[in-house]
């Protein structure tokens, strides 16, 4: 059997149980990720090939990239609260605040504990610091509706926060890059204004505005344009949301912007161009199944490279690493940043629990493989930890979302309706 014909198994038996699975875990303290990872586990025990994105990484970086814009588009049109300092203040403050905090608490621990130099412990870093906006389903905002009281606070601040945090774990992947290609030079202060000003600041306007233009223009044809034809809301197709979401990805890549932030944006402009519309659910659904069939397949193969690579090769340094992040760093950063935020103690303390790694994870790593040789030393390493650690946190977040989400809500369905 030839690596091709294992993909193809993949995908096949990928493209039933998406349709299968989430029907029988429904309701369980399981979820559509925890089963396929599994699989891919056992499958990889039989003599099959599987794919090692060291080896396949382009491929590994374009599959997962496809995955992340996608959810990203299907995150935005879920939204329907309007954009504000004050309404939005929970993602505002878990990426302007959390973000940063948990990437430089844990370069430091990476670096610490793994002995290793400031570029590739950034790196880890940044790569494992951002919600996922793709693993998180169980803890996200569903299918669009007509009233902001359907967003509870805790799904609405993880779904934000998936959808923004590209703008500030992106400039400390490149951060990586450039200490990685400055290694012998040392941390100059003019080298860190010019990262600050392009990683930080242009390339997040460029994303932010080509999806403030491309959301408005498309929100124009969808439900306001004259000729028929045109007004794309009225025949209720949803494979128009792949066409706007590789338009605005597309065009924020070629200015050099951030696409991942383009495509939320992007999704959260047509969202606000005509909130109560049908043609919302539709786009969404259609993105929903789209994001389902390519995350079994990815943890499928994902299962098989922590059985056969991954997990052979992780350290146990680089084991406590990834349980770190997950017990600690991210839920104390979660928590400091939503402190005098107005989040209630029960909800910040879920939202800060909850910051699941995923398919963005591999994607930032595979993006920067490729565009530095100087990781290569630790690149089976990087790899590992990064898979450790997605696993960690599908099993570790699966089984707990179902009833804490549950509980959650039971608890604020039973408080009194204030006067």
């Amino acid at each position: 059997m030839t690596l091709s014909d294992a993909v193809y198994l993949a995908a096949g038996i990928g493209a039933l149980g998406a349709a299968v699975v989430p029907r029988v875990v429904f309701r369980r303290p399981l979820s559509l990720p925890m089963v396929f990872l599994a699989a891919g586990a056992l499958v990889a025990l039989l003599p099959v090939p599987v794919v090692d994105p060291r080896e396949h990484r382009l491929w590994v970086e374009h599959a997962t990239e496809l995955c992340v814009i996608v959810s990203l588009m299907g995150a935005g049109l879920a939204l329907n609260r309007r954009v504000g300092l004050r309404s939005w203040a929970a993602p505002w403050r878990l990426v302007g605040l959390g973000l940063p905090l948990t990437i430089v608490v844990m370069a430091g621990v990476t670096a610490l504990l793994m002995d290793w130099p400031l570029a590739p412990a950034v790196l880890l870093a940044a790569v494992l610091s951002p919600t996922d906006p793709v693993l998180a389903a169980e803890v996200r905002v569903g299918e669009p509706t007509d009233a902001q009281d359907d967003e509870d606070e805790v799904r609405f601040a993880l779904t934000g926060e998936a959808g923004l945090n590209d703008g500030l774990a992106f400039p400390f992947v490149l951060a990586a890059l450039a200490l990685a290609a400055t290694a012998d030079e040392g941390v100059e202060a003019a080298g860190v204004g010019l990262w600050f000003l392009d990683a930080v600041v242009a390339r997040t306007a460029i994303g932010v505005a080509v999806g403030v233009v491309t959301g408005w223009l498309l929100g124009l044809m969808f439900f306001r344009a004259r000729q028929p034809s045109l007004r794309l809301s009225e025949h209720m197709e949803g494979f128009v949301a792949l066409g706007a979401t590789f338009v605005a990805y597309g065009a924020a890549e070629l200015l050099h912007g951030y696409g991942f932030l383009a495509v939320f944006v992007t999704a959260c402009t047509i969202r606000a161009a005509e909130r109560s519309h049908g043609y919302h659910k539709v786009l969404h659904e259609f993105t929903e199944q789209i994001e389902r069939l390519l995350t079994v397949f990815l943890l499928f193969l994902l299962g098989g490279y922590l059985v056969t690579y991954g997990l052979p090769e992780l350290t146990w340094q680089g084991a406590v690493v990834g349980v770190t992040l997950l017990l600690v760093v991210r839920p104390a950063s979660g928590w400091v940043s939503l402190l005098k935020g107005g989040t209630g103690p029960r909800e910040r303390a879920v939202t800060a629990v909850f910051g699941i790694r995923g398919i963005g994870s591999l994607y930032y790593l595979a993006y920067a493989l490729g565009h530095s040789d100087q990781f290569d030393g630790h690149a089976s390493q990087l790899w590992s930890i990064v898979a450790f650690t997605v696993l960690l946190s599908v099993f570790l977040h699966g089984a707990a979302a179902t009833p804490v989400i549950r509980r959650l809500d039971a608890l604020r369905d039973s408080s009194p309706t204030p006067p």
